[in-house]
């Protein structure tokens, strides 16, 4: 196990040469190679001049996000690229939801990732773990109603605790409850396949004395949570009508991986000299960017799902972070091309991976005329391939590329790698884990500005 050792090299040269670093984070870009698409990953297929520039003109190579052969979530990714290890501050992804959501979270407080289900009572099943992906019209209703309904019906008072209830994006919303005595070492009632029976909430293995008591009360609240949110949905108008019309009925909401506040220093300190923000409309990359920090910044065409607008997004983005000296570290994430690969649906992910490099395009052109010197960071937090529509152990490919260099004079400042994909082995950063990436960024400002005649401008 790592400690958080190493972590705090200063990022002096960064503001010292007038540089921004834009880390353009590509959400389940790695894939393994798909027959239909002649035996080459949608990366390889896709046509992404730009991101093959960058490759030709930077450093290059594969990022294990946090160890090799392990099949992580965006959150434990996330985590361990920011530089902060998740086998040891890790407290479960409800409350980077619920704080994505927009729902503030206090030590005490516990939250879920959640998702609006459709679940047969009686025979248990969960048959639809996402009712609808397009839920952005009924969504927000549903969990205003939810909330309600949990103070109005007296569910509150009954448990002695307050429930909030907050929309998050497509099918998911973050559920916060708030109260004395609850305890996050619980499991969820999320069976995360279509098809099982619905999970009953208990306290995790190993527990012992008080903490078990807290925590068999704690899940025995959960349990009647969820029966109750099912409750009140199942008599909802928009459930009705959903019947009628022969659509899925979004009847019950799945409560998955409790968790409470986590307690870490913040980006600042943890990479001193660099002052972040992020872009994320994605609750639970917008929420842990916020435990961590660094601020969220909402921009037009920011979606987190399939209506993205990339241009829109990434003209955004790019505004936030140039304008004036309050960031020198914008981190960009894009969702889009993971929910293609959950979908198992190839041809969206090769359109999508086109799309993020045609607003990657768009930022290299705009840095470019404005005579930004930059840093461009571009990877994925995982691997999502179309064949298993889950996270898998994959490596992704990471760029490091900065547009003020004259690579013309000094071609030893890049590698040989003349494109982005998978197959990174000729790049001279070779195999890393994400813990690694900002050490690596911070190595490579500092080689590329050693000497002032390397730059271009």
């Amino acid at each position: 196990m790592q400690n958080d050792q190493g972590l705090h090299a200063t990022f002096s040269s960064v503001d010292e040469n007038k540089i921004k670093i834009c880390f353009v984070m590509i959400d389940g870009i790695g894939e393994v190679n798909i027959e239909e698409l002649g035996k080459k990953t949608a990366l390889q297929s896709a046509q992404t001049p730009n991101m093959d520039r960058l490759a030709a003109c930077g450093v290059n190579g594969l990022m294990d996000p946090v160890q090799p052969g392990l099949a992580c979530g965006s959150d434990t990714a996330h985590m361990s690229i920011f530089g902060y290890d998740p086998r040891l501050h890790y407290k479960g992804r409800g409350s980077f939801e619920t704080i994505g959501a927009g729902l503030d979270m206090s030590p005490g407080d516990i939250a879920f990732k959640s998702n609006f289900a459709t679940w047969n009572s009686k025979t248990n099943i969960v048959e639809l773990r996402r009712a609808d992906r397009h839920f952005e019209e009924m969504g927000p209703i549903l969990c205003d109603y939810l909330q309600q309904q949990c103070e109005e019906k007296g569910f509150n008072a009954k448990h002695n605790c307050t429930v909030s209830i907050k929309y998050a994006t497509e099918h998911r919303c973050g559920v916060k409850v708030s109260g004395k005595n609850l305890s996050g070492d619980i499991t969820g009632t999320d069976p995360l396949v279509d098809d099982l029976e619905l999970v009953k909430c208990e306290p995790v293995k190993g527990l012992k004395g008080e903490e078990l008591e807290k925590a068999k009360r704690t899940s025995d609240l959960v349990n009647d949570l969820s029966h109750f949110i099912y409750e009140q949905l199942s008599k909802h108008e928009i459930n009705k009508q959903r019947k009628q019309e022969g659509k899925n009925e979004a009847n019950i909401v799945l409560l998955r991986g409790c968790g409470v506040c986590i307690d870490v220093p913040p980006f600042s300190e943890r990479h001193p000299g660099l002052r972040g923000m992020l872009v994320a409309p994605t609750a639970i990359i917008a929420g842990l960017g916020k435990s961590v920090g660094m601020e969220l910044k909402k921009v037009e065409g920011a979606s987190g799902d399939y209506r993205t607008n990339l241009t829109k997004k990434g003209k955004g983005f790019l505004e936030h972070l140039v304008n004036g000296d309050e960031f020198n570290f914008g981190f960009c994430h894009i969702k889009a091309v993971d929910d293609t690969g959950h979908d198992g649906n190839f041809v969206l992910k090769k359109e999508f991976i086109e799309k993020s490099d045609q607003m990657i395009g768009m930022l290299m052109d705009e840095f470019e005329k404005r005579k930004q010197r930059v840093v461009f960071v571009i990877t994925g937090d995982h691997s999502t391939p179309c064949y298993y529509k889950d996270h898998s152990y994959e490596p992704v490919p990471l760029i490091i590329s900065g547009n003020y260099l004259n690579l013309e004079q000094y071609p030893e400042l890049t590698d040989s790698t003349k494109s982005f994909d998978e197959v990174f082995s000729q790049g001279s950063l070779g195999r890393f884990t994400g813990a690694q990436v900002f050490d690596i960024i911070r190595n490579y400002v500092n080689v590329t500005t050693a000497n002032k005649n390397y730059f271009k401008f």
